[in-house]
Formats: structure tokens, C-alpha cells, sequence
């Protein structure tokens, strides 16, 4: 999983950082709201945001976020107990507040729940699986199926949105990690995965995106 952390604390931003890095997430670290700004685009699975931090606060870059992207997970994270600023920041799109001090351990059960599927194992048609903690696709032979790194994280994609439709725009933040690319690109990607996976598995969402067929 990867995560964007925006916090100007060192102290504080070490302590996540070492604690999440140890349930092997990888951390983008930011001091600095312009900064975190600029890597948003950077295919993240969380974003974990404080409010008072330089030249743009949390609350601002999770509005210029949710102008992007009002799929994945935020996490505002403050001292600031006020009413109004709680208001805000749910009105501005987070999913979760938590207000500091923290046990690290209510941060790291909030992305549990939040960012990570609630299984490890989703069942496709036709007998096929995909093992999310490795990465690793079978189908009803139980033969492994090898996918390239974009297919992989493609197909991380829409694990991680089940039920949900994915647009072009997504699939070209999470999957091209800010760099720009076409839409033929993510067709011809769609297509190469397709092939991979069961008929049918990938569906059609309108010509806007696509979502993932599963066994519930």
C-alpha cells in the first residue's frame, strides 16, 4: 500500500512513518502542503493529512484532491478540536478526523479499515483468485497467471474500489503514477489484462470506465 503523509511535525512524522513502514507500507513523507500538492497525482492508496502545516494547510490540498480524485481515503489528522474545523474537513471530503495526540495504533487501524480490501483473497469467475498481499493471480487450475507491473497494479485498482466504477482519470493517476498517458494507453492496458482474466471480468462502465466482475 501507498501512502501520502503530510505532517510537519518531525518528531511526529518519524513515529508514523517507522510505524507504518512496518506494516510494510510504503510512506511518501511531506512537510510541506505545496510540496504534497505537486505528488498527489502519484497513485496513493491513503492520504494521511495534518491541518496547520506551510504554504498550503491540509484542509486546502484535500479540496484539490477531491477535485481529482473522490475515491481514495483521507485521513485529517489535528490538534484542532473546533466544531467548525471538524465540520470542514468532512465537508471537504476526509473520511476520518483524528484528533491529536494518537495512539498510533487507532492511525494504523483506521487505514486497516479504510485503504486495505477486507480480504485477502477475491474469488473471480470461472474458478480464477487474486492473492492481494502477493500480488499473485490463479484461475481454475489453480496455475499462476504472470502480470506485467501495470497489470498488477491495475488490477490492485479495481480490488481496491469493488463495486465501484473506475474512470480513465483514475486509472491514469493510480496506475501511471502522475505521469501523463492517453486514453488508447489505458485501452490497450485494459485490453492486455482482459485477456488474463476471465470473459467478461473487466465490464464496461458507459465508455467513461471500467469496473471488476467478482464472486461475492
Amino acid at each position: 500500500m501507498k501512502i501520502l503523509v503530510l505532517e510537519d511535525n518531525q518528531r511526529l512524522a518519524s513515529l508514523i512513518e517507522e510505524a507504518l513502514k512496518q506494516k510494510k507500507y510504503h510512506i511518501d513523507l511531506f512537510d510541506d502542503g505545496k510540496k504534497a500538492l505537486e505528488a498527489i497525482d502519484n497513485g496513493y492508496d491513503c492520504f494521511i493529512l495534518d491541518i496547520n502545516v506551510p504554504s498550503l494547510n491540509g484542509l486546502n490540498l484535500l479540496k484539490e484532491i477531491r477535485i481529482m480524485d473522490k475515491l481514495t481515503p483521507a485521513i485529517i489528522i489535528s490538534a484542532n478540536v473546533e466544531l467548525d474545523t471538524i465540520q470542514d474537513a468532512y465537508h471537504k471530503g476526509c473520511d476520518e478526523y483524528l484528533k491529536k495526540p494518537f495512539y498510533m495504533y487507532e492511525l494504523e487501524m483506521k487505514i486497516e479499515k479504510l485503504c486495505k480490501p477486507k480480504t485477502n483473497l477475491i474469488k473471480l469467475p470461472e474458478g480464477f483468485s487474486y492473492c492481494i498481499e502477493h500480488e499473485k493471480l490463479v484461475d481454475g487450475n489453480n496455475e499462476e497467471i504472470k502480470l506485467a507491473k501495470k497489470e498488477i497494479l491495475l488490477l490492485n485498482l479495481f480490488i481496491k474500489n469493488l463495486d465501484k466504477n473506475i474512470t480513465f482519470e483514475r486509472i491514469e493517476q493510480y496506475v501511471w503514477e502522475g505521469e501523463l498517458t492517453t486514453t488508447e494507453n489505458i485501452r490497450a492496458l485494459v485490453k492486455r489484462l482482459r485477456k488474463k482474466l476471465p470473459e467478461n471480468a473487466i465490464e464496461n462502465q458507459g465508455g467513461v470506465g471500467y469496473r471488476l466482475s467478482y464472486e461475492h
